[in-house]
């Protein structure tokens, strides 16, 4: 079992900025990949960047050169979000997967005003 709290979101201007965490608690030893997604109103949950275990990171072309995966142990992973735009506003959640089970937070808002 894992558990996976989000914090972070708020309200912010257009260019603004945001640092999102995500905590990690229960069988961490299991986790390989923590990803980052985000459901804008009425629209899927996309996938917008993730972090291996070893490091490796990968994002989503829309949001590339603004916003940054990071991990300081096995137990935080943050989302560092820059140049927000007001297409950037959603609910973001964290996310892993182990032994094909899906883990989900409960998500944090974020909302950017134009």
């Amino acid at each position: 079992q894992v558990q996976l709290v989000e914090s972070g979101g708020g309200l912010v201007q257009t260019g603004g900025s945001l640092r999102l965490s995500c905590a990690a608690s229960g069988s961490i030893f299991s986790i390989k990949t923590l990803n980052w997604y985000r459901q804008a109103p009425g629209k899927q949950r996309e996938l917008v960047a993730l972090i291996t275990s070893g490091g490796s990171t990968n994002y989503a072309d829309s949001v590339k050169g603004r916003f940054t995966i990071s991990r300081d142990n096995a137990k935080t992973v943050y989302l560092q979000v820059n140049s927000l735009k007001p297409e950037d506003t959603g609910v973001y959640y964290c996310h892993t997967n182990i032994m094909w089970r899906d883990y989900w937070g409960q998500g944090t808002q974020v909302t950017v005003s134009s």
